[in-house]
């Protein structure tokens, strides 16, 4: 886990060296400062000699210069190298999760992922400048100022090892704790922001139902389970204060007991106790610093593991040794295809589809809701990969191709029509980087959102704001599917993508498809019947199991699934669009 996160230093290795060192120097310096003045009083005050006085407060004075440089300088390097390390893993972790399938984003959820990129980072970005600086500090000042303490009295200097040892115990007790605790808050994170996303994305849903109040008493009940387990973290994490207020003291008064004895015996001088408590002090300051850091280090390692998760998680779905990087043409074959999002599920979503589409066919799919027809279509384009059996395209098992030779001659329009912040023409060239203006207008034209966009005052120009808000469904729709042919794919497939389109309007789509992609295979998912019964053939799912593949005529004849559909929808009036004007 800990070689996973600091491999992706990268170039900010220098700066994560020079700052221990700087602090090195600093605690060097202030670890000299006491012995100076034990000097000055001893030698300089008590013997009456000014001239050492101001040789050593003159030599103090630029120790503590040095001191105050090796600070601000790993200061500056301690923020260089932390903030570089959370550059370089958010770098790392976005690259990675775009490597992904769509099972290993199930797996830890978009929620979850987005608290890794935003606060599982800025925790691990808090703690390692807090080990660069504070922890190599207190660790350094707290075995120099030991060992000078033990060379000057190590009788006294016990004192300090044996408060060491109380509050090691202590805290390392209160870290496990801790720990426990911190580590259910980042799961409770994952949950807020799953609530938060769920509402920001849903809003009109919200607002239509009048639903606000239970999404406030939703959200509350998240941010409650946050705030109770990070009060019972800082409940234990406080608690040090005190137990390390309570060791100075002691620690103080056992010293200054022990002191003026051994001054009176004559064994010590007053400036070696001047040296004494000094030490003490830093001795147990870095204990506090170190505890401290131990906290960060605590709340960071739970957000380590979540990080090194996803950084070493494999994609399932990954590019053959040799890949093919050329698609014969847009022909389908499912040979014996079973297929289960879950390995371990018993009952598949797919069972045992056998199917066979020639190039340039124009193919409807149809089914009740839940009979699968999306997850037969993502198996096309190896979003997903089969369970059992394999799927061709173009002659070829779609294993053995490039994945972005293969996803590029399949343009899929999703059933969630995702239209991103820019201009329509940044949202056309999704589908081609280089496309000219000329080759999306003539997209455009097929689809037949040329009609629309002629109306925005900016034209192509006309800005989209984020997830398409300021469009309406069918006018989001037609984009998509202009953005899908710009890719001028051998495979075109609509899942449900013309549901918010009239049917005048989706009637000049597949005319236009049948006039100017007569080589493209199109495979369309509709709920109305309307939308493919011209399909050269019709493919029938029920339960993950192929009920019928065949034509309009002869499905009605041969399908009662089919049949009941058709019947259903002329018995309700067919399509609005369709009825005769009068």
């Amino acid at each position: 886990m800990i070689g996973t996160i600091l491999s992706k230093l990268g170039e900010y290795k220098k700066a994560s060296i020079l700052t221990p060192l700087f602090m090195i120097l600093e605690v060097a310096m202030e670890m000299v400062i006491p012995l100076m003045m034990a000097s000055i009083i001893d030698r300089g005050v008590n013997q009456g000699d000014v001239g050492h006085i101001i040789r050593f407060g003159f030599l103090m004075v630029i120790a503590a210069c040095v001191g105050l440089f090796g600070g601000l300088m790993g200061g500056k390097y301690g923020a260089r190298a932390s903030a570089g390390l959370a550059r370089n893993l958010r770098a790392s972790l976005y690259e990675r999760i775009q490597t992904f399938s769509f099972s290993n984003i199930d797996k830890f959820s978009a929620p979850g992922l987005i608290t890794r990129l935003t606060t599982d980072i800025t925790n691990i970005q808090n703690a390692y400048q807090m080990i660069l600086r504070m922890a190599v500090r207190a660790l350094i000042s707290l075995i120099v100022a030991m060992t000078m303490s033990f060379m000057i009295s190590p009788r006294i200097a016990s004192i300090f090892l044996g408060a060491v040892l109380f509050l090691g115990a202590v805290f390392s007790f209160m870290i496990r704790l801790a720990m426990k605790y911190f580590t259910e808050v980042f799961a409770k994170y994952d949950q807020l922001n799953e609530s938060v996303q769920e509402n920001i994305i849903g809003i009109r849903v919200v607002k239509a139902f009048v639903r606000e109040d239970y999404e406030k008493e939703r959200f509350a009940r998240a941010n409650e389970n946050i705030y109770k387990m990070l009060v019972r973290a800082e409940n234990v994490v406080v608690s040090n204060m005190p137990i390390m207020m309570m060791t100075i003291y002691a620690c103080i008064l056992l010293i200054s007991w022990n002191g003026a004895h051994m001054i009176v015996a004559g064994s010590l001088t007053t400036g070696e106790l001047m040296s004494l408590f000094s030490y003490c002090m830093n001795v147990l300051m870095s204990l506090m610093m170190l505890s401290v850091s131990f906290v960060m280090i605590t709340m960071s390692s739970a957000a380590a593991k979540r990080i090194s998760e996803v950084l070493t998680e494999e994609p399932d779905i990954v590019n053959p040794q040799n890949p093919e990087t050329e698609v014969a043409d847009g022909s389908i074959r499912f040979e014996d295809v079973t297929f289960r999002y879950q390995q371990t599920s018993e009952k598949a979503i797919l069972d045992h589809i056998n199917l066979t589409i020639d190039a340039g066919q124009t193919i409807g799919i149809i089914g009740p809701t839940g009979s699968s027809k999306t997850s037969l279509i993502n198996l096309i384009s190896r979003i997903y990969d089969v369970s059992e059996g394999t799927v061709y395209v173009g002659g070829k098992d779609v294993r053995s191709y490039d994945l972005e030779t293969l996803r590029n001659s399949v343009s899929v329009v999703l059933q969630k029509n995702t239209l991103f912040s820019g201009s329509i023409l940044d949202n056309l060239r999704w589908g081609r980087e280089d496309a000219s203006l000329e080759d999306c207008k003539r997209v455009c034209e097929l689809a037949q959102a040329d009609e629309f966009i002629g109306r925005f005052p900016e034209g192509y120009e006309t800005h989209i704001e984020q997830g398409g808000s300021n469009v309406s469904g069918g006018q989001k729709q037609r984009l998509c599917i202009a953005r899908a042919l710009l890719k001028e794919p051998k495979i075109l497939i609509l899942d449900d993508s013309t549901s918010a389109v009239d049917t005048a309007t989706e009637r000049k789509i597949r005319e236009g498809f049948k006039t100017y992609l007569p080589d493209v295979t199109k495979l369309i998912i509709a709920q109305r019947i309307s939308s493919i019964q011209d399909a050269d053939k019709i493919l029938v799912l029920e339960n993950g199991q192929i009920s019928g593949f065949d034509t309009h005529a002869r499905l009605l004849e041969t399908n009662e699934i089919y049949r009941d559909i058709y019947e259903s929808q002329m018995e309700s009036g067919g399509d609005f669009d369709a009825l005769p004007q009068t």
